[in-house]
């Protein structure tokens, strides 16, 4: 059945027709106007509403590049339902390579937003009125921050067993069973009742090719598992992910020189040595040791490190002999994969 025209900030947009509407946004100070590029791919006929949304946190870029190369796919010609893509959702902090707005605020802590409120929360509202209010589905793309990165994840309420259907379905080997935050897109989301994951992958202002290759095949076989796109005829992913239900971050226990002994995707055991921590200048040197058993998913890349820093992230796990399996595959898998 072919589906009705939807309307974007005043523009109307047809059945079978793929457009970019730039949504206005509140003027930089020095009078230039702003606005946030939406791109729409309206089907003709009926199905999900699907949206994918990239730099809430302008430094994420990751995120910018999947909806690139996802946009110049010939295969969504075919849609069924629809396709919101916000690539740069924070042109603020995009343009100024910033995480958070010009107000100093972290745009995921302020949604739904208001219009009456600070800039940031303005801007909130305005992603919630034009691109999530009549979603069914949503994909929020983000990467590790402050010299971290991430090994490709999902963070989701499993709870709902259509966001634990569409997680699976990512084909990425981590699931993080993670509560919703207030403030956050997916907690203003998730209060719509629209089902929403959350891809974690790479570090902030890089491009890493692994995690951009997962994230543009995640999306993809997520909108095949919505009955948004037919099926590919290649065989499916054998990954069975691993399922987390809690994550502690290890931080360094004195100030020094890092170095870290366990890559991203790396197997730790309980008090396993993840690396240590030398003083530059002197003989002390200490040794980093997990308390937990786990997967890294994620870990600091910048040797310089003051007592307290967050260093390594891991994801508990009891399950330690089929990680290494599916971290190979995997990889495999994202290489191979055109």
């Amino acid at each position: 059945m072919m589906q009705p025209a939807i309307t974007i900030a005043g523009t109307r947009v047809k059945p079978g027709q793929q457009t970019t509407i730039s949504v206005p946004v509140a003027r930089l100070y020095t009078h230039t106007e702003m606005a946030m590029p939406v791109h729409v791919v309206h089907g003709r006929r009926e199905g999900p509403r699907l949206f994918v949304s990239g730099a809430i946190h302008g430094d994420e870029i990751i995120g910018t590049e999947i909806i690139r190369r996802l946009m110049k796919l010939k295969r969504l010609r075919s849609i069924r339902g629809t396709l919101l893509a916000v690539p740069v959702v924070n042109v603020y902090g995009f343009l100024q390579h910033s995480r958070y707005s010009p107000d100093r605020r972290d745009l995921n802590r302020f949604f739904p937003g208001s219009e009456k409120g600070s800039l940031t929360s303005q801007l909130a509202g305005t992603v919630m009125e034009e691109v999530i209010q009549g979603c069914t589905h949503g994909i929020d793309l983000h990467a590790g921050s402050n010299h971290r990165a991430n090994l490709p994840q999902i963070r989701a309420a499993i709870d709902d067993p259509e966001t634990l259907r569409l997680a699976k379905a990512f084909k990425v080997p981590v699931i993080i069973n993670a509560r919703l935050r207030e403030g956050s897109l997916r907690h203003a989301a998730a209060e719509l009742g629209i089902p929403t994951l959350l891809y974690e992958a790479g570090e902030a202002l890089r491009f890493d090719e692994v995690a951009i290759r997962a994230g543009l095949r995640g999306v993809m076989s997520v909108m095949q598992a919505l009955g948004m796109l037919t099926a590919k005829q290649s065989p499916a992913s054998d990954i069975d992910p691993l399922i987390a239900d809690t994550t502690s971050w290890v931080r360094a226990p004195i100030s020094g020189i890092l170095r870290m002994k366990v890559p991203l995707g790396g197997r730790v055991a309980k008090n396993s040595k993840i690396g240590e921590i030398a003083d530059p200048f002197g003989d002390e040197e200490v040794e980093i040791r997990s308390p937990v058993s786990g997967i890294v998913i994620g870990r600091l890349n910048l040797p310089l490190v003051h007592r307290g820093d967050a260093v390594i992230h891991i994801a508990h796990l009891d399950r330690l002999k089929g990680i290494e399996p599916i971290i190979e595959e995997f990889r495999e898998e994202i290489t191979e994969d055109r």
